[in-house]
């Protein structure tokens, strides 16, 4: 199948099967989020993988009981750092200097630039944006691999912190991907066609 064809095939699976995924596809999905693009290449999210049945157990009822949350293979649930954006920084300049070899000072314009964009911000709303972007690439690699997930923002994210202790991590999660493999004979989607809006309708070409 091609791109096409396989965004076509996936949908928000509303019932999973319970069933594992091939370890190296999900090695392959989690590397994908992991090389997507961020603003200044911070990163400054992370991603909770969660497979622990009881974790998820507890997760159900803060996700509006909803079946995929049980029903998947994992979980992944986004967060965000709440703070320490300078630290991020800091990290992220010295981690550049190591892989590509260059020195601290050479960067120093850069680290400037960097700090003056995130100094004295609330950036937990920016920092959702670039974690979106990661998401992105894990459900269209996914798709691309045959593997089903449901995007999910049911969920009240303050208690969902609670149930994953996230305050401690200094971490606020904002987006969850179910990943597992459909239920055909229970999931009233499954033969559904995808309704999206006519080409005419969604491009504006100037």
């Amino acid at each position: 199948m091609n791109i096409l064809e396989n965004l076509n095939w996936r949908y928000a699976t509303k019932r999973m099967t319970g069933e594992g995924i091939d370890k190296e596809k999900t090695a392959t999905i989690l590397e994908a989020i992991r090389m997507a693009p961020t603003s200044l290449g911070l990163q400054p999210f992370k991603v909770l993988v969660i497979e622990n049945k009881e974790i998820r157990e507890k997760m159900k009822p803060v996700c509006f009981d909803q079946p995929q949350i049980t029903e998947s293979a994992y979980v992944l649930v986004f967060a965000v750092y709440k703070d320490n954006y300078t630290q991020l920084a800091d990290d992220y300049i010295n981690l550049v200097a190591k892989t590509r070899n260059q020195s601290i000072e050479s960067l120093e314009d850069y680290k400037n630039r960097i700090m003056y964009y995130i100094t004295g911000k609330d950036n937990t709303a920016w920092a959702a944006r670039q974690a979106y972007i990661a998401f992105g690439f894990g459900l269209a690699t996914a798709a691309m691999l045959h593997v089903d997930t449901t995007p999910m923002e049911g969920f009240n994210p303050e208690e969902l912190d609670k149930v994953l202790d996230l305050e401690n991590k200094g971490l606020k999660s904002v987006v969850i991907m179910a990943v597992g493999k459909r239920d055909a004979n229970n999931d009233y989607l499954v033969n559904l066609p995808k309704v999206r809006k006519a080409e005419e309708d969604f491009f504006i070409h100037l």
